[in-house]
């Protein structure tokens, strides 16, 4: 369906609608931002090689995003954003998952990027988001179009809670406050702690990486991967580039995991599949792009490309199903990557939010989402800038 309510869309977007992040006008809500409030905080973000002494920086240029052309199209919206009949979950049970993978891996889907990895005997939950809304507002801004298929307080045990980046679709405060409270250990890039910090998480139990800097947690190798994204949560984007953001390896004894965080297209997935591949499963985000923030966001082309580099066997794509960040309709993405997929000759599932995939079973597609109207590639490419394939790498060769 279309928005209709302009006023109060211009309000939710507030200063921009850039990259699926939805900032306001009003201060009102807004959580602490990640200046770095203690020196060995600082002194690690200074010693960066990814920090030019004022903010963070992407692998790759990013080209501007024209901002009143943008405004205005998210501000007369778009059809089927959101869906009109509720979206059935799989509920899952505390009980369920405390039973250990037949084949040692398993991952399971709450929606959006939220995710529990189970890899060789360890559970890593993955940018968890529990709340209602992803704004910097309590009762404006993006809904989510499903409940959560399993409490918080029902998740079995953790080794790790691992977050990508501080935008709001990504680090939810109610959500890391309640995991604090049941003591679990958080695994963040530089600088994302002091929002952690300042929310009252112990300093003792995060643990802050920059690009391949990795942490051995049990008999998993946990490493932090470059991206090409950008991070803030001011509302007029005074603190843009001021923490860090990062897809993560799992590479354990026996299987090996990765997961995108929100990145565009760039050639490092060649050298993270060469240095950390292959991998039994990647996650990479497939929605909320659009042309205008192209070098932000993958969209579902090049997230094939980037699995083919990244040399994945199975891909389970995220960040798409759960909340209103983009101007396409809210299935294209899973629309989009299908016939991608196909093209490319990569095996992709689909789960329903709620439901578990095992790699060592077979993997049975089941189109949960209704059929709606949706643009295919060619008539919206998302094709990523400034890109220089790596030796023997064709990148845009899906994404045409």
């Amino acid at each position: 369906m279309r928005r209709k309510n302009w006023i109060t869309r211009a309000a939710v977007v507030g200063l921009a609608a850039v990259g699926g992040i939805v900032m306001a006008f009003t201060t009102e809500g807004c959580a602490t931002t990640g200046t770095a409030s203690k020196d060995a905080r600082l002194a690690r973000i200074e010693q960066s090689p990814n920090w030019d002494g004022k903010q963070f920086n992407p692998p790759l240029p990013e080209e501007p995003i024209p901002f009143w052309s943008t405004l205005g199209d998210w501000i007369k919206g778009a059809d089927n954003t959101t869906p009109s009949e509720p979206i059935a979950v799989v509920e899952r049970s505390k009980e369920e998952l405390e039973q250990a993978p037949p084949g040692g891996l398993r991952i399971t889907w709450f929606g959006h990027s939220s995710t529990l990895v189970e890899i060789d005997g360890h559970r890593i939950l993955f940018d968890p988001v529990w709340g209602e809304r992803v704004s910097p507002l309590k009762h404006i801004g993006p809904k989510r179009f499903h409940p959560v298929p399993m409490a918080l307080d029902d998740l079995p045990s953790l080794d790790a809670v691992v977050i990508s980046h501080d935008h709001y679709d990504h680090l939810d405060e109610p959500t890391i406050v309640a995991l604090a409270e049941r003591g679990e250990r958080f695994f963040v890039p530089l600088g994302v702690g002091a929002h952690l910090e300042g929310w009252g998480v112990p300093a003792e139990r995060i643990v802050e990486l920059d690009w391949w800097e990795q942490v051995q947690v049990g008999e998993l190798r946990m490493v932090a991967t470059p991206g090409r994204h950008f991070s803030g949560r001011s509302v007029v984007m005074a603190d843009r580039n001021k923490t860090l953001w990062a897809g993560w390896a799992l590479v354990g004894p026996e299987h090996r995991v990765y997961y995108s965080g929100d990145t565009a297209m760039f050639p490092g997935f060649a050298e993270i599949g060469e240095r950390l591949g292959p991998f039994d499963v990647t996650m990479i985000e497939i929605g909320a792009y659009n042309a205008a923030w192209r070098d932000v966001h993958i969209g579902p082309e090049q997230a094939i490309e980037a699995h083919k580099m990244l040399r994945g066997k199975l891909l389970l794509p995220v960040h798409w199903g759960t909340f209103d960040l983009a101007l396409h309709s809210w299935v294209e993405p899973a629309e989009r990557v299908l016939v991608a997929a196909r093209e490319g000759g990569v095996d992709v599932a689909l789960p329903r939010p709620g439901e578990s995939v095992d790699p060592s079973a077979p993997v049975t597609l089941t189109r949960w989402w209704p059929e709606l109207p949706w643009q295919t590639a060619e008539d919206h490419p998302v094709v990523s800038s400034a890109l220089e394939p790596a030796p023997g790498v064709t990148l845009g060769e899906v994404a045409r």
